[in-house]
C-alpha cells in the first residue's frame, strides 16, 4: 500500500460539495435501493477487525452505478432527453444508464469494448439500450462514444468525470455512516475514481478523522500511478474487468489526491480468493471489481487489526461460467482438488489397486483419464491423470504419501 499522506480536512475547491451529494439522495430516493451494511462476523473472526459490509450489488442492475447514472440522467433537460444519451462503459454503468434511462423515457446507446462480460451486455441489450460492442480498451470505447454521439446530438453520460455523477456515488458514503456511525476506515475499489472520489467527499464531510483507502488490481494501476507520477504498466485481463481503467479522470484524480489516505494493489490471486470467499462465507456473489476492497484486508490483515472497516462490495455482475472456474481454482489452491499422474502397468486391475489406494485414504476421485499414445513412458505402461477431491493441503499430503508408500510414482500436475 501507498501512504498518500496528506491534510484531508478542507473540502473546499471540489466541483462536488457535500451538498450535492445530500440533493443526490433526494433525487435517487425510492427509484435506487437503499441496500443494506450489515457486519460480518466471520470474516472479522477471520481477519481480526470488525468488518460491516454495504452490499451495492443487490441493486436491481447488481451495481452502485444506478446511483450516479441517476443523478446525471434527471438533471437533463426536457430538450436533452429527447435528443437521448451515450455513455461508454464495460458493463456496470452500461447497465445503470439503460436501465433507469428507460424508466425515464430517454433513448440510449452505451458503446462497450471487446471483451466485457457476455452477460453485462445481454443485461444493457435487455434493459433497452441499443449496444455497440467496438474498441479494445474502455479509452478506445470512449473515443467511439464521443465521436458517435457528437454526430447524432447525443448527450454523453461519463461513468466518473462528472459532478453530478460523482454526487451520486457518494450517497453510499452516506448510508454506511448512517448504518455505522463510528466507522474507523473505509475501503473503497478504484477505476475511474468516481465511486471514491463521491464517498470520499461525503464521509469526510461528516468524519474527517475517518481514513478512507482505494483499491486497485495490480494490472491496472492507474490512479497508483497518477498520485504518485508512476509508470506501473495498465496491461491485461484482470478479473477486475469493472475497475481496468487506464487512464483516472480528471477531476476524480484531484479529489484522491486530496481526501484518499491509502491505495492498494491487488493481484488476480487475491482478487479470486476474496471472490471465493464472499459467495462460501457470506453466500453473495460479488464480480472481481467487487471484491477488491476484501482481497486488499485479507492481504494485510494486519494493518486494519482493531478497527471497524467498511466494505464497499461495488457490484455481482460476473459471467456465472467465470465463477466455476475461480471457485475450482480456489479449491486447488487449498489443497482440496488436486490433478495427479502416475505411471502404472497397462494390464487388467490396475486402475482399480489405485482407487481402493485412494478409497482407504478418504480421498474422492473426480475425474479419470488414460495416456498411452502421447506419452514417452514404455508400451507397456499407461499415464494414469487423476483430478481428486480431498479436505485440505494437509490431506492431500497424507494421500501422496500413502500413494508412494505403496509403490505408485505419483506427482501432482
Amino acid at each position: 500500500m501507498a501512504d498518500l499522506s496528506r491534510s484531508t480536512s478542507d473540502l473546499s475547491g471540489f466541483p462536488v460539495a457535500p451538498s450535492d451529494i445530500l440533493a443526490a439522495a433526494e433525487t435517487i430516493r425510492g427509484a435506487v435501493v437503499e441496500t443494506p451494511c450489515s457486519h460480518s462476523r466471520t470474516l472479522s473472526s477471520i481477519c481480526g477487525c470488525d468488518i460491516w459490509l454495504k452490499f451495492e450489488n443487490l441493486q436491481f442492475t447488481s451495481s452502485f452505478k444506478e446511483r450516479g447514472a441517476l443523478n446525471r440522467l434527471t438533471a437533463l433537460t426536457p430538450e436533452e432527453r429527447a435528443r437521448g444519451v451515450i455513455a461508454m462503459s464495460a458493463g456496470n454503468h452500461a447497465q445503470g444508464v439503460a436501465y433507469h434511462a428507460k424508466r425515464l423515457g430517454i433513448p440510449a446507446t452505451i458503446v462497450m469494448p471487446i471483451g466485457t462480460p457476455m452477460v453485462k451486455i445481454e443485461n444493457t441489450r435487455h434493459h433497452g439500450a441499443e449496444v455497440v460492442v467496438t474498441g479494445a480498451t474502455l479509452e478506445e470505447a470512449a473515443a467511439f462514444a464521443r465521436s458517435h454521439g457528437e454526430a447524432r446530438g447525443m448527450i454523453f453520460v461519463h461513468p466518473y468525470d462528472d459532478p453530478l455523477v460523482i454526487a451520486g456515488q457518494g450517497t453510499i458514503g452516506l448510508e454506511m455512516l448512517k448504518a455505522v456511525p463510528d466507522l474507523d476506515t473505509l475501503v473503497v475499489p478504484i477505476g475511474g475514481g468516481g465511486l471514491i472520489s463521491g464517498i470520499a467527499i461525503a464521509a469526510k464531510s461528516i468524519k474527517p478523522s475517518l481514513r478512507i483507502l482505494g483499491v486497485e488490481a495490480w494490472l491496472y494501476p492507474s490512479m497508483y500511478n497518477a498520485i504518485h507520477d508512476g509508470n506501473l504498466p495498465a496491461r491485461g485481463d484482470t478479473l477486475a474487468e469493472g475497475i481496468a481503467v487506464k487512464s483516472p479522470g480528471k477531476i476524480t484524480t484531484e479529489i484522491v489526491r486530496r481526501l484518499v489516505d491509502d491505495i492498494a494493489l491487488v493481484n488476480e490471486a487475491e482478487l479470486e480468493r476474496a471472490v471465493a470467499t464472499l459467495i462460501s462465507i457470506e453466500k453473495t456473489v460479488v464480480e472481481g471489481a467487487g471484491a477488491a476492497c476484501l482481497a486488499a484486508l485479507m492481504s494485510d490483515p494486519s494493518r486494519f487489526a482493531g478497527q471497524k472497516v467498511g466494505l464497499v462490495l461495488s457490484g455481482g455482475n460476473i459471467d456465472t461460467r467465470l465463477i466455476a472456474s475461480v471457485l475450482t481454482r480456489e479449491l486447488a489452491r487449498e489443497g482440496r482438488l488436486t490433478q495427479l499422474s502416475l505411471d502404472i502397468p497397462d494390464r487388467p486391475g490396475q486402475l482399480a489397486a489405485v482407487a481402493a489406494l485412494l478409497a482407504e485414504a478418504g480421498a474422492n476421485i473426480i475425474e479419470v483419464s488414460h495416456q498411452r499414445t502421447f506419452s514417452d513412458l514404455p508400451a507397456k505402461a499407461t499415464l494414469l491423470q487423476l483430478v481428486i477431491e480431498t479436505r485440505d493441503a494437509a490431506h492431500l499430503d497424507e494421500v501422496m504419501a500413502r500413494l508412494n508408500a505403496s509403490g505408485l510414482s505419483a506427482r501432482c500436475t
